[in-house]
């Protein structure tokens, strides 16, 4: 997996790469360890993922809870398949997916 940073006071864009899976969530959750206290608003750009695992979806449930709902975590470009994932697992209700 490749992550892609860009910080703009307390926004955070990531854009990801590949698979976010149990080995890769790791790095995701390292990358942006030291991130995440300092932002309030992060939003990531699945456009380049084509899988999800739980542990993925953990990451994002973890953030959303650190950053404060919903409202401050934004999916943008996932496809079909992970937007699927993210209904039927009802992690749309804690992350916004644009």
């Amino acid at each position: 997996m490749e992550i892609e940073k860009k910080k703009d006071g307390t926004k955070l864009e990531v854009r990801l790469s590949g698979r976010l899976d149990t080995l890769t969530s790791k790095d995701l959750e390292a990358s942006l360890k030291e991130e995440i206290p300092a932002v309030k608003e992060m939003t990531v750009d699945l456009k380049k993922v084509d899988y999800i695992s739980s542990a993925g979806l953990r990451l994002f449930l973890t953030y959303s809870k650190a950053l404060g709902g919903k409202e401050h975590v934004v999916i943008r470009n996932a496809n079909s398949v992970i937007k699927e994932i993210f209904a039927a697992t009802a992690f749309s209700n804690f992350v916004t997916i644009a």
